[in-house]
């Protein structure tokens, strides 16, 4: 398999979940300024959508879109618990937190990476990431990780996007359940692996 990526972009949360089960896959750096390919390939070739992830399979398929790439990943290694068993209302709340994370997560960031965007405008999306964060620190009281004690994709794809708030400005430090569970993830081999790999630690 391959994983299309840009260093530190939400790509890191399907690169975190192919080492955490220990699925073996080539590393395929895209510009996302000039959405060309080391080689200069243009990535819209590639994928029409123009960003990252893309998980190319053995197959030739490709699949797009990192909720769908990550309970992809996870299925391909069961033994991994990275996700609940298809059917099950795990599963279901899995899906439930992967959706939370992509709209009011992922895509509240949008505004603060635009430098288009008039500072009124991001002044509200910090205010409603920071409703979002507090909220999310709440539900990580007494847990490890957002199912419980288990990691999933779920937690890659928190610990991918809430590390944004530090290039942004957005101090999400008085949140402590929240900067317990960073610690967490970071800890992990695979996260540290990966990171590496990215070029995002030494």
């Amino acid at each position: 398999m391959k994983l299309y990526f840009s260093p530190g972009a939400c790509s890191l949360s399907p690169h975190i979940a192919l080492k955490e089960a220990g699925i073996a896959f080539d590393l395929v750096p895209a510009n996302m300024k000039t959405h060309t390919l080391a080689d200069g390939t243009d990535f819209y070739g590639v994928n029409s959508k123009g960003y990252v992830p893309l998980l190319e399979l053995d197959d030739g398929q490709r699949l797009s879109e990192g909720s769908a790439i990550v309970q992809y990943i996870a299925d391909q290694a069961p033994s991994s618990n990275l996700a609940p068993a298809n059917g099950t209302m795990a599963r279901y709340r899995l899906q439930e937190w992967l959706n939370f994370i992509t709209s009011e997560i992922h895509k509240g960031f949008s505004p603060l990476f635009n430098p288009a965007m008039p500072d009124e405008a991001k002044a509200i999306a910090k205010l409603k990431l920071a409703d979002r964060f507090k909220w999310l620190d709440s539900k990580l009281e007494g847990h490890q990780y957002l199912m419980g004690d288990t990691f999933s994709v779920a937690d890659a794809y928190l610990f991918t996007t809430a590390n944004w708030s530090k290039h942004v400005g957005l101090d999400i430090s008085g949140l402590p359940n929240l900067a317990a569970f960073l610690g967490r993830v970071a800890a992990r081999p695979a996260v540290q692996a990966a990171m590496r790999a990215e070029g995002l630690i030494k």
